[in-house]
């Protein structure tokens, strides 16, 4: 069932996956710049609990006042407010990419409404070792987006999020492939609305979390990376984080989108996947 909550600044949209049980756990699958529909065969794999997914603000079906960009803290206290309109929590978090960074966001500020959070290769390049390069790869990104458009900047983020091991300094300057032999379009649309290169991407991997309010929260924070996506930005920035939270990240089967099961053209291992996130929930 589809519901809106109005928050300040936007109206979010989230579906309710009820179990046939009143007291089934709630479980929240978040991530941005994905919004609901790409959790869709892991809700399948989750019968036993009442799943709720939502689309981010600006993104899917969630309308927000205005354009610029969004922050991790923004979205960290749209998802506060929605657990307070499940019934204050705490709940069960499952967070992929941008996801996992408003999710860790969420904690630091409101430990009290999420009792497990399995983050999954949140994109934090601020921990990375290699941080300059990182970022200043994800802003020769943006700019190429306000230049060049969709094409042009995919081409890049390809690049960037492809690469395995550090960002060189410089990595910017260096050739990528062309947009169309990536299949996307060569030519400029004009439009500059694309939910990750206008509103997230930048402000994401920017953000600094607050690991001391994480290392003292209640919550049980657990940090997945992919067992294919070794060396990536994305797991590397896992691995980082979970280094210094104290803890050990958990390889899940398949890559980035491992619970994917062929929507936006990644096919992963979403069987393997839900398996491997189930453990982990119930440990």
């Amino acid at each position: 069932m589809t519901h809106t909550l109005e928050v300040p600044g936007a109206t979010l949209a989230y579906d309710v996956h009820q179990a046939e049980t009143d007291d089934a756990p709630i479980l929240l699958m978040i991530g941005c710049p994905m919004d609901a529909s790409g959790f869709t065969a892991l809700v399948g794999r989750f019968r036993d609990c009442t799943v709720v997914t939502y689309d981010p603000r600006g993104i899917g079906r969630s309308e927000r006042d205005g354009g610029g960009e969004s922050t991790p803290e923004q979205h960290a206290d749209d998802v506060h407010r929605l657990i307070g309109a499940l019934g204050g929590g705490p709940v069960d978090v499952f967070a992929s990419s941008g996801g996992a960074v408003n999710a860790l966001a969420l904690v630091a500020r409101h430990p009290e409404q999420v009792r497990t959070l399995v983050a999954h290769e949140p994109p934090a390049a601020q921990a990375l070792p290699d941080r300059e390069g990182a970022l200043a790869s994800v802003v020769d990104i943006c700019r190429t987006y306000d230049r060049d458009g969709f094409g042009a900047a995919m081409a890049k983020f390809i690049a960037v999020s492809s690469l395995r091991g550090e960002v060189p300094a410089g990595f910017a300057e260096l050739p990528v492939q062309k947009p169309e032999e990536l299949g996307f379009p060569a030519e400029d649309d004009g439009s500059r609305d694309d939910p990750m290169f206008a509103q997230n991407l930048m402000t994401c991997t920017h953000y600094e979390h607050d690991f001391e309010a994480l290392r003292a929260a209640p919550t049980r924070i657990v940090i997945g990376v992919g067992a294919e996506s070794e060396g990536e930005l994305a797991h590397r920035a896992g691995v980082a984080v979970a280094a210094r939270l104290g803890t050990e990240p958990v390889v899940f089967p398949s890559h980035h989108g491992g619970f994917l099961d062929g929507q936006f053209g990644m096919a992963g291992d979403p069987d393997g996947f839900a398996a491997t996130l189930r453990r982990v929930l119930s440990a």
